[in-house]
């Protein structure tokens, strides 16, 4: 009679085993939890993470259009300021021709 226990001492055997299960069972919803919290913020990042490369191509690309008006632009200023010095030579040549005309009149060549 040595080998069995008594009914009591089952009961609180049973009783602990049911508590040791109880115990894992909210450890387990726990870690569920957090599981489900990690999901999603590897979600969020992996999001964020696809975001941020298509701003750095967005960026990239807007770079390059800036690159390509900023030459435009260059041309376009670079053409006022040729036709400009087109008008002062053509002012200057008109004012030395006049300058001319005039002392090869006083010394009357013409």
């Amino acid at each position: 009679m040595d080998d069995y226990i008594s009914r009591s001492e089952h009961e609180e055997f049973r009783r602990s085993m049911d508590l040791a299960n109880q115990n894992l069972a909210d450890e387990n919803k726990r870690q569920n939890k957090r599981l489900d919290i990690l999901e999603e913020n590897s979600k969020q990042i992996t999001a964020l993470v696809t975001n941020v490369e298509r701003l750095a191509v967005n960026m990239e690309n807007s770079l390059k259009i800036q690159e390509s008006h900023a030459k435009r632009l260059e041309v376009i200023e670079s053409r006022d300021g040729k036709m400009w010095r087109k008008v002062v030579d053509h002012i200057v040549t008109a004012i030395a021709g006049a300058v001319t005309c005039y002392f090869l009149m006083k010394m009357g060549i013409s």
